[in-house]
């Protein structure tokens, strides 16, 4: 036996004895947790494992690493952003370099998006003071549903009908606060970049931006590369229910990370369908896991 020969099968020997890698599988869902009802629209956590919620349609609300709230704001937006724009509503928030990024829109049943704009608003993490918001150009985007930055810090994402936007982060700045400033305009475009159950929340894992949605038989959770807007299926929870924020854990460092599983999906009871899977007086954190599977 040659050299080369005795050396591949000692290779091919190793091979099977040797313990098989462990290798992402998929998501899995690991626990359920209720929280407040007015949690309701939307979730993001700062770097010491604070949490973040909105709702029910105006609130701003801070909780520690396990839930326990630490400050509310029942209506964080000020009189005179609600008489100037209308906007009576904030979706999915995202957190960045000490502050709160808050999509603000108006929503009016039954005629719905009255106001046809949308804005960045920004809240202050510590007090939930809400310090001032850009408008982003209406030619563009007509409301405003969730917002979430970047890992890097230097685009904020967020959706128009089918299509993702990014806007320059440096450009959420009290010098293009509105209602003085001129509207600030996308830098980048991904047409077509929606998953089909739409997006009711994000977050990025990595450089992947995961969006949750909501379908008729509960919600789907797609991750989506921004490089060339195309996305695919992550996992979906069965519920009767209306999906709202999306959050996770990835980059907290041990110990200020105190829930269950690293993927958050937040339920809410609304539905037109029946009667709610999780009950009728409170929302619930969906938590996912990713599976691992051996040498797979």
């Amino acid at each position: 036996m040659t050299y080369l020969r005795r050396f591949l099968a000692l290779a091919f020997v190793a091979t099977l004895v040797a313990p098989a890698a462990a290798a992402p599988k998929g998501w899995t869902e690991v626990a359920r947790t209720p929280i407040p009802l007015y949690y309701y629209q939307g979730m993001t956590h700062d770097d010491a494992g604070n949490r973040y919620f909105t709702g029910v349609h105006i609130g701003l609300y801070r909780t520690d690493p396990a839930l326990e709230e630490t400050g509310r704001k029942d209506d964080v937006i000020p009189p005179e952003v609600h008489l100037a724009e209308q906007y009576n509503h904030i979706g999915d928030l995202s957190y960045y370099g000490g502050r709160l990024f808050l999509p603000l829109e108006c929503y009016y049943p039954p005629a719905g998006n009255t106001c046809k704009t949308g804005s960045v608003g920004v809240a202050d993490p510590e007090t939930l003071e809400f310090l001032y918001y850009v408008k982003l150009d209406p030619s563009e985007i007509e409301k405003v549903m969730w917002n979430e930055i970047s890992p890097d810090g230097t685009l904020l994402w967020t959706q128009q009908g089918n299509d993702l936007l990014a806007y320059n982060l440096a450009d959420i700045d009290p010098a293009n606060a509105a209602p003085e400033a001129a509207p600030i305009k996308a830098v980048r475009k991904l047409v077509g970049a929606v998953p089909p159950s739409g997006i009711t929340g994000a977050t990025f894992i990595g450089d992947r931006l995961f969006v949750a949605g909501g379908t008729e038989d509960g919600g789907e959770i797609y991750s989506i590369d921004l490089t060339n807007g195309t996305y695919r299926f992550e996992t979906s929870a069965d519920y009767i229910g209306e999906s709202e924020g999306l959050d996770d854990d990835f980059g907290l460092s041990k110990g200020t990370d105190q829930i269950v599983g690293s993927l958050h999906y937040m339920v809410q009871p609304y539905n037109e369908e029946g009667i709610p899977t999780n009950g009728i007086t409170n929302g619930v954190l969906y938590h996912f896991d990713k599976e691992r599977s051996r040498g797979k």
